[in-house]
């Protein structure tokens, strides 16, 4: 596996740093490492089925950044999941070398060594076939996470078993928002916990086959329905 990339700059490793940093706070796992043609793709898992009979649907949170040249120690693809805190500690690490640098310098940023076992790492997203549906607004999105957020957390006491609080969560981020077909609630909490959302923003929608693409200018949510769900 390609051991290094290297971002075009520190303003790029800083919006790194803030995504994996909201990440590790929705989803303390593994991160995904895609790269090719120059451009950096970076998964986060905010929901995925534990399991076969598990009804939780796949809700992915997607960032992509701007690749530098790469050197030799870098091929121009590579596909890894690594530890999120492991790749944050080691960007944090940059951000205090880069700050008395050169902010327009290329950052070569170390890859964790790589998890072998995370199953949502073996969906892909597909990358054409993206047919335009109608777009929402963010206050919509924002609603919905709020709400289901208090949802939890009123459900949830302290000191509930694992899979007791797996439960709660996957019924209440597995509900559909009302007026968007198959777009669950978990999707809008991705949106607000990544910080996808910004005042005034829409969010435009797309589908291909069992896949929801849902974007704003600061990112994607993807979303795999469940085989039940497909029927219309």
């Amino acid at each position: 596996m390609s051991s290094t990339f290297t971002l075009v700059d520190s303003l790029a490793l800083g919006d790194l740093h803030v995504f994996l940093g909201r990440a590790v706070r929705v989803e303390d796992g593994s991160v995904r490492l895609i790269a090719g043609s120059g451009v950096l793709a970076v998964y986060v898992s905010v929901l995925h089925p534990s399991g076969l009979l598990d009804e939780s649907p796949t809700v992915l949170g997607l960032r992509t950044f701007a690749l530098a040249s790469s050197g030799p120690d870098e091929p121009d693809a590579f596909d890894v999941v690594v530890p999120v805190r492991s790749l944050l500690m080691r960007v944090e690490g940059l951000l205090q070398a880069a700050a008395a640098a050169d902010v327009a310098e290329p950052i070569v940023v170390t890859i964790p060594m790589e998890v072998n076992s995370v199953s949502w790492a073996a969906i892909s997203p597909p990358r054409g076939g993206w047919k335009p549906m109608p777009s929402t607004q963010w206050d919509v999105l924002d609603a919905v996470a709020r709400k289901g957020i208090d949802e939890v957390a009123t459900a949830i006491p302290s000191g509930t078993g694992e899979q007791i609080v797996h439960r709660v969560r996957t019924e209440i981020w597995g509900r559909p928002i009302d007026g968007l077909d198959f777009v669950p609630a978990g999707a809008a909490f991705a949106a607000l916990s990544l910080g996808f959302l910004g005042e005034g923003d829409t969010v435009s929608i797309y589908e291909s086959g069992p896949w929801t693409r849902l974007t704003t200018k600061r990112g994607h949510v993807l979303v795999k329905r469940r085989a039940w769900t497909l029927a219309r």
